[in-house]
């Protein structure tokens, strides 16, 4: 059916991805973006993905703080949508918008529903040490991702994803399993969701962010790669803040005599800083400091400019 008359709403590359690849297939009519807001080191105000390429494609594009109210609903009642779909969009939808389109709103999200409802259901998945993620086709209700699904496609989660690695890979599957919806649309069937069943993904934190070295390593290699792509891990040494990009769980069964403290530093090679850990030890391999230009570096070169960086014996903050 190539006739529908589509909307899209959404903000971040996923859903960047899953418009570029939609309006390859049908025309999209008008887009919705959260506003230009600063960003980066220099505070400058730019535009979300998706109203960037909006704005490259020549599409209409909205930028409301807000879907609340009458103004908004009457806007996008002018557009005459068969549908809007939604994809990491970050506004809520309040029901006169949710009823507005003539076959209501589509969701792509990404994980297989109902586990991992949620803001970040990406990063949740590699942190709990998922084996397998996907993306779902929703109808969207009042609920926080709870309406009946159209359809899910599942994707293996590979032991080097990151937090960006995956997100490229869903969001991709998400656009073609989207694409093939909207060719049967509007005959499409749907099941509810199985409430017992849902798990949470929680809307990211400092807290999240914030490495705890007495968990085991294997934990905290996840945490890096989950979040190394938005909102890196850290730690701290005598006061000042370590990003860690890179790190790898070993299992450390070459240390000699007692257990070291949790965050000590066991030794230095030239591709690694190994730190001990609740259980294990952690291969730190890449690093970004609060000095300099604050470059991310691998941890060789980051220890040749900066030799006194952290001495082997000594250990992390325990507040890091």
């Amino acid at each position: 059916m190539t006739s529908l008359r589509l909307g899209f709403a959404g903000s971040p590359s996923f859903a960047a991805t899953v418009l570029a690849r939609l309006h390859d297939q049908f025309p999209v009519t008008v887009v919705y973006a959260q506003p230009a807001r600063p960003r980066g080191r220099g505070r400058k105000v730019v535009d979300c993905p998706v109203a960037a390429l909006a704005k490259a494609y020549g599409l209409p594009l909205a930028t409301p703080r807000t879907l609340r109210g009458a103004e908004e609903a009457a806007r996008l009642a002018k557009y005459e949508l068969d549908y809007l779909i939604v994809a990491a969009y970050g506004l809520i939808l309040p029901r006169v918008i949710l009823d507005t389109p003539r076959y209501g709103c589509l969701n792509v999200h990404a994980s297989l529903l109902p586990r991992w409802r949620g803001a970040a259901p990406i990063e949740r998945a590699i942190m709990a040490g998922d084996r397998a993620t996907g993306v779902s086709i929703m109808v969207m209700d009042d609920g926080i991702d709870t309406g009946p699904v159209i359809a899910r496609a599942a994707c293996p989660i590979d032991e080097d994803d990151t937090g960006g690695t995956l997100t490229a890979k869903l969001a991709a599957l998400g656009a073609d399993t989207l694409i093939d919806c909207l060719r049967r649309a509007p005959d499409l069937t749907n099941e509810p969701q199985q409430a017992q069943d849902a798990s949470y993904a929680d809307k990211l934190t400092v807290a999240d962010a914030r490495i705890d070295w007495q968990s085991p390593a294997a934990n905290i290699a996840r945490q890096v790669r989950a979040l190394t792509d938005r909102m890196p891990a850290f730690t701290h040494y005598r006061g000042e803040r370590i990003r860690i990009l890179a790190a790898r769980a070993e299992a450390s069964t070459d240390l000699q005599g007692p257990r070291p403290t949790p965050g000590t530093v066991l030794r230095y090679d030239a591709n690694a800083l190994t730190v001990a850990c609740g259980a294990g030890s952690l291969a730190v391999t890449r690093v970004q400091l609060a000095r300099g230009k604050g470059t991310p570096l691998p941890i060789s070169a980051a220890r040749n400019g900066y030799p006194a960086l952290v001495a082997v014996g000594s250990a992390f903050d325990v507040d890091g």
